[in-house]
């Protein structure tokens, strides 16, 4: 009989050998995982030279043609960011209205690389439609909004009334569940153009006109007599709103995730359209990581090392943004103010 020492230092012997012989069979895989395309997406947007984003059919303050058509409002300012971090030149996108029911499969089809419009994060559409929300910039609820010759105070007082809403969306679904839930009864109008759902609201076709309450204030500010509608105080619904992208590029994803970061570390910093560059010299190090001037946090992205530079120069920060496009509309910051401003929008480290 062997020793028990022996047998266990040539049992030991054996499962290194084993180790040392699978070790060539795993390396390859986890050099090719480092080794991968730093993003199909990017890499076909930058073949292409433009960025094609989808957006609504038209909402003031958020994505609407002005009257030279260029595109404008706050999504549109996202899909300018984003092509500024890619090519360094904000004005290389392509606008690609869609409808509530259009937009996904707009985005699935490959039709545009991101779709900022809008759009409530919610887990069905983040599991099952194959897409990734990059993060939330803008926090909403869903409202009720109805002519103020009515004297309404409350959404409750609705029992009864006809009621315009969109098809495809979560507002549909809430309008349901909260009517459901308050023993309020309704008559649904289902229009899925938002031109044609809010002309039916103003032509009298229904009593009321539900969608987020950032969609109302637009809808509200564009009327000739905005006095003549009342965004009732009810907010039924948590509507958290991003711009999503195709599942299985988490790079491109990272790259609009971390462009939104950029817009709320740079208002939080005080770094503007205006001062970016003086900012470069700013001491803080974090100032420094985020305008390049330090480390190589560009080149994680797959960007060049000004990309931050490059966007701030054509957007600017996260406040500006609002406040050239929604705070026009009566749009308040509230939940949208930063998170030393006592809001929500807050941003990881840049390091």
């Amino acid at each position: 009989m062997q020793p028990f020492g022996l047998l266990f230092a040539r049992a030991l012997g054996v499962a290194t050998l084993g180790l040392a012989l699978a070790l060539p069979l795993a390396l390859p895989v986890a050099a090719q995982a480092q080794q991968a395309p730093a993003s199909g997406t990017s890499e076909a947007i930058r073949s292409r030279g433009t960025l094609i984003c989808g957006v609504t059919t038209g909402l003031a303050g958020f994505a609407q043609p002005d009257s030279q058509g260029v595109w404008r409002g706050f999504d549109v300012e996202y899909c300018r960011a984003v092509a500024a971090a890619i090519f360094g030149d904000a004005s290389k996108v392509r606008y690609v209205p869609t409808t509530a029911q259009s937009r996904f499969t707009a985005l699935q089809s490959g039709e545009v690389d991101l779709l900022a419009r809008n759009t409530t994060w919610t887990l069905s559409r983040d599991t099952s439609l194959g897409f990734d929300f990059a993060a939330t910039n803008f926090y909403d609820g869903q409202g009720f909004m109805v002519k103020t010759s009515l004297g309404l105070k409350s959404a409750k007082e609705l029992d009864g009334a006809t009621i315009c809403v969109q098809p495809g969306t979560t507002t549909e679904q809430n309008l349901t569940d909260w009517a459901r839930s308050n023993r309020v009864r309704f008559t649904p109008v289902v229009i899925e153009r938002l031109e044609e759902v809010v002309g039916a609201y103003i032509a009298g076709r229904c009593d009321a006109y539900t969608t987020d309450i950032s969609g109302l204030a637009s809808t509200r500010s564009a009327q000739p007599r905005p006095a003549e509608h009342t965004i009732l105080p009810d907010v039924i619904s948590k509507e958290p709103l991003a711009p999503l992208v195709r599942q299985g590029d988490a790079r491109f994803a990272d790259v609009v995730r971390w462009v939104h970061f950029l817009l709320l570390s740079a208002e939080e910093f005080g770094i503007t359209q205006a001062n970016v560059g003086q900012m470069a010299n700013d001491p803080r190090p974090e100032v420094q990581r985020m305008l390049g001037r330090n480390g190589e946090l560009g080149q994680m992205l797959g960007l060049d090392n000004a990309w931050a530079v490059n966007v701030l120069k054509a957007t600017g920060n996260y406040g500006e943004i609002f406040q050239r496009h929604l705070a026009p509309l009566g749009i308040q910051r509230g939940q949208n103010a930063l998170w030393n401003a006592g809001g929500l929008q807050y941003s990881p480290p840049f390091r």
